[in-house]
């Protein structure tokens, strides 16, 4: 049972060889943050966008050390109130395929929160396909050791945005395991209804900038709700913002203490009139205190 990598040839290049080097080259330019980095927020619109800015978030996944990448993503197909798993045993990519840790697919269906995903809604969703070619890049020379666990975040209450971040917590504290968080940042413009533009002193990328770059420190300060909060007074277009309320709960539940980082941010395009759009691309680490 394999999930087609259905978005290559659009979103991303198909040629293996050529992607290769696209992904080389962008991650030869970048710096690590430090050897303790556990879980990464990155990007997930096509390369052509965003993949400069993942690689900012991947050059701090070292494969050596871990043997599973949890991957959490937004659906945008298909509305659902919960967590769905994959029922596939591979995930393919250009790159070569990835496994998914069946035992723990399983283990976490059955505390009775989550749902199966069907082929179709799986192979329909991008938001955890874009971060499959960089996994595969990163962990190229040891990709038959590596696993993932798929997990598609809905649209979650705050409520349960908290008891999935309890029942992940044990996993992230497990040294073998990885997390990446999903999503991009706000998306502007008419075609997205989301137009807001509060600070007229500022051209209107400047403004949304300024709109990001507070959600990333609220991020930063590691609190969930504050998270809620802001998105609730905002209503800023972050399409992973469950997924990574999520992964705030699951650092605020681990029995370890993290520190949270603004590592990246670009935009696709800078928004200077009101029939502009862009997205923006914001890269996040949490990184164990030693």
């Amino acid at each position: 049972m394999i999930r087609n990598c259905t978005h290559a040839g659009s979103w991303y290049l198909e040629n293996a060889q050529k992607l290769d080097k696209q992904l080389s080259d962008w991650l030869s330019v970048v710096a690590r943050q430090n050897q303790h980095v556990k879980s990464i927020i990155a990007p997930h619109a096509g390369y052509s966008y965003s993949g400069r800015a993942a690689s900012y978030a991947y050059i701090n996944l070292i494969p050596e050390n871990f043997k599973r990448v949890f991957i959490l993503g937004p659906s945008h197909h298909v509305y659902m109130k919960t967590c769905g798993l994959t029922k596939l045993d591979t995930w393919e990519t250009p790159l070569g395929d990835l496994m998914v840790d069946k035992e723990t697919s399983n283990k976490l269906y059955n505390t009775g929160n989550f749902i199966w995903n069907t082929k179709g809604v799986d192979e329909d969703e991008h938001s955890l396909e874009m971060q499959l070619p960089y996994i595969a890049k990163i962990a190229e020379k040891r990709l038959s050791e590596l696993s993932i666990v798929p997990i598609m975040v809905g649209s979650l209450s705050v409520d349960l945005e908290e008891l999935y971040g309890k029942i992940l917590a044990p996993y992230f504290d497990d040294p073998e395991n990885f997390f990446v968080i999903s999503s991009d940042f706000c998306h502007w413009g008419e075609r997205f209804s989301y137009t807001r533009y509060e600070n007229r002193d500022v051209p209107i990328y400047k403004y949304i900038e300024e709109l990001d770059r507070k959600a990333m420190k609220i991020i930063e300060g590691g609190d969930p709700l504050q998270f809620s909060k802001y998105l609730k007074e905002t209503k800023n277009t972050i399409c992973g913002r469950c997924p990574i309320a999520v992964m705030l709960w699951i650092a605020k539940n681990s029995q370890f203490k993290y520190n949270i980082s603004s590592v990246y941010y670009e935009q696709s395009s800078k928004v200077t009139k009101s029939s502009d759009s862009s997205v923006s691309y914001g890269v996040l680490s949490f990184s164990k205190e030693v």
